[in-house]
């Protein structure tokens, strides 16, 4: 038996009045995912556990069987484990974004991606700042665009640092890090600023009409989980796809194999039908496979319309189709294709709402096939709900049919 994740990251919203009624989902053409819904099993499932932050990280732990109550420590140890960096007990990793600022006069979040800057350009960023304000306390590593890691030698956990993304477009200086220890952050966001300003690659940006990366933002922070490896839980043998640090990070803690994908860019320009052609490869030797896609979320943030569209039809005919087309080569199969979160147009950030969900599997009696479209309003309608979804896995790898009779209807 093979098992394969298909997950667009942000994928779910909420009806838009321009779109007369529908979610950008529901909208889309996704004749690949409506298959699966169509003849496999559809459902709802919950992957944000009440009081924790309806991100990413939290999400996909949820999906790869770890209960984020137990393991979820931040977001930051995570990316650091994809990059290498083994934390010290005494060690917080933060996320470190490169951002856009604002002026003193009009102090706004403008661009918490720095205008999606290259991976190129943000290390020759990071490197530099390293040199210049980096110390054997903080210590700054580069990662892919603008996704970057702080690591702070003896740092506070427990202060507050909000996500960038949730406040594009609002004043920064409310949401800057709160607590104890949170003065030296600032104090570091500060120095950002005063060494970026004038740095060769922002002013390279500037005379091409690209937004300059003005200054750090660290949020996410964390020490080090403790996760027992799905590899050992379930005794086979899986690999991680995704273009971003904290997918593979994850992927890492859960002992799969990160396959790296050329072109994969955590963007609307990414790989897409690369990162299918290196699952089905993958799948010659592996039991797993978990392939995520980043383009629907940023697409949200961005609060761009018709880019969320265009990433749901390029991850259902690119990533989905190309999938379903070859996965029957493989022998028996159940693949499943789903949101982790919502992360709605008109807000620019996640919700803890439950996503869809579905399942197809090539054996018989493990599909209701009840005829339902790949959307939030048939998920809901199916009467089906995964949660807490943590659960998902260990039943999507086990006895599936009669997961189904128990726990749908």
């Amino acid at each position: 038996m093979k098992y394969v994740i298909l997950l667009g990251d942000g994928m779910a919203d909420q009806p838009l009045a321009v779109l007369r009624g529908k979610t950008p989902l529901e909208y889309a053409r996704t004749p690949f995912m409506d298959r699966i819904a169509t003849g496999g099993t559809l459902g709802l499932i919950d992957t944000i556990p009440s009081g924790l932050p309806p991100g990413s990280d939290v999400a996909n732990l949820a999906v790869l069987g770890y209960d984020p109550r137990e393991c979820y420590t931040g977001r930051g140890p995570l990316e650091a484990a994809n990059m290498g960096i083994t934390l010290a007990p005494e060690e917080i990793a933060f996320r470190c974004n490169l951002v856009t600022l604002g002026d003193d006069r009009n102090p706004v979040m403008v661009d918490f991606t720095a205008g999606h800057i290259s991976s190129e350009e943000a290390k020759q960023l990071i490197v530099d700042l390293d040199r210049a304000i980096g110390s054997e306390i903080f210590r700054f590593y580069p990662g892919v665009g603008y996704r970057h890691l702080l690591v702070w030698k003896g740092g506070e956990q427990d202060l507050a640092a909000t996500p960038p993304h949730d406040i594009t477009g609002k004043s920064f200086e409310p949401h800057l890090p709160s607590g104890r220890g949170a003065d030296e952050l600032i104090c570091l966001i500060q120095k950002s600023r005063d060494f970026l300003a004038d740095h060769p690659v922002n002013r390279q940006r500037r005379s091409k009409g690209k937004r300059p990366a003005t200054a750090i933002w660290p949020w996410g922070q964390g020490r080090a989980p403790r996760m027992q490896r799905i590899t050992e839980r379930f005794h086979l043998r899986g690999g991680m796809i995704s273009a971003v640090d904290l997918l593979n990070g994850i992927g890492v803690y859960a002992g799969l194999e990160v396959i790296s994908v050329d072109g994969a860019t955590g963007y609307t320009d990414t790989n897409y039908t690369g990162k299918a052609a290196k699952a089905l490869a993958a799948l010659n030797e592996h039991d797993l496979i978990f392939l995520h896609v980043e383009a629907p979320d940023e697409m949200g943030h961005e609060g761009n319309l018709d880019g969320k569209i265009k990433a749901i039809e390029d991850f259902d005919e690119k990533v989905v189709g190309t999938i379903l087309r070859e996965i029957h080569c493989l022998g028996d199969y159940r693949v499943a294709v789903l949101s982790d979160h919502p992360t709605p147009i008109h807000l620019r950030t996640h919700t803890a709402d439950p996503s869809p969900i579905a399942v197809l599997s090539s054996r018989d009696g493990e599909n209701q096939a009840r005829g339902f479209s790949f959307s939030e309003g048939d998920a809901e309608r199916s009467g089906n709900l995964i949660s807490p979804g943590h659960r998902f896995l260990e039943n999507f790898i086990g006895d599936w049919r009669r997961f189904l009779e128990k726990n749908t209807r």
